[in-house]
């Protein structure tokens, strides 16, 4: 079942590819760069795609909110009694995006009643895109093609010479001795969109994706959670808790995941959970949190 009409799914689909082959065109060329915080920054491609977005998307859907990453003002929806939000990201992995690396994506989620029910990304370097939600599925598209369901298959169980966790620099850097010291078998990769992290587990190239560093949104993970519960992974934070959207759950300004994020196959999350859990904690008891 899906949460919107076909139609509407394909001309999101479309929006989305055609603002990322915009980006693609315009990542060979001159941009602007400004950091809007500590390791935080925008172009102006991000900006120009944010406006785009944001106007097909009220066009589109004239009774849902809209929030947009480079909106400050489109946050307010959050807290406006809203059924329906659709969490838009134009470039997401925009330090990717700036340093001429592929692993950027624009995306889109639906959150409904504070649940995320679907989501879309485009991968504009691959020409590849996913989407789909909670009792519709998980679909891949390449190019202009027509959109296959993506066949769900587990890693392997993690053993000591197979034991893939996705986890960003910055977390990897702070925790990954903690981290394999408690999982020696653990080998860590990264990407650059947190979107395409979470496709990365749920093509079974990973087992999990740990996320800790505090700064990730809801126009980050609306989207891809979506599609991580559609295939059946486990989204919780350290402890077990699901992942929440609601209010209580989320900065009210800056719409940033109070909770450390968690997305695996279930094999992998009650192995590792709890050695993941004992790493940080024993990193953020000697350095502070």
């Amino acid at each position: 079942m899906t949460p919107i009409s076909l139609d509407c799914d394909q001309r999101v689909q479309q929006l989305l590819r055609h603002c990322g082959q915009y980006a693609e065109q315009m990542a060979d060329k001159q941009f602007e760069v400004f950091e809007k915080g500590p390791d935080d920054y925008v172009t102006n491609i991000d900006r120009v795609l944010d406006q785009k977005l944001s106007t097909a998307f009220s066009e589109m859907f004239p009774a849902d909110g809209i929030i947009t990453e480079e909106d400050a003002q489109s946050r307010q929806k959050f807290h406006a009694g809203y059924d329906r939000l659709w969490c838009i990201d134009p470039i997401d992995g925009t330090e990717d995006f700036i340093h001429r690396k592929r692993d950027y994506a624009v995306m889109a989620g639906l959150l409904q009643n504070y649940q995320p029910i679907a989501g879309w990304i485009y991968a504009p370097a691959y020409d590849r895109a996913y989407h789909g939600g909670v009792q519709w599925g998980v679909f891949q598209t390449v190019a202009n093609y027509r959109s296959e369901p993506i066949v769900l298959k587990a890693p392997p169980s993690p053993t000591a010479g197979f034991c893939p966790i996705l986890i960003g620099h910055r977390d990897q850097a702070r925790f990954g001795q903690a981290i394999a010291h408690l999982i020696p078998e653990a080998q860590f990769y990264s990407l650059g969109s947190f979107g395409l992290k979470v496709i990365e587990v749920i093509l079974g190239r990973a087992g999990l994706y740990l996320y800790c560093n505090g700064r990730v949104k809801l126009w980050d993970t609306v989207g891809p959670l979506a599609l991580a519960q559609a295939a059946g992974l486990v989204c919780c934070d350290l402890d077990g808790r699901p992942l929440g959207f609601s209010p209580r759950d989320i900065d009210s300004a800056t719409l940033a995941h109070t909770q450390p994020i968690l997305i695996g196959w279930s094999e992998y999350v009650d192995l590792l959970r709890p050695k993941l859990q004992a790493a940080i904690a024993t990193v953020q008891l000697n350095f502070g949190t």
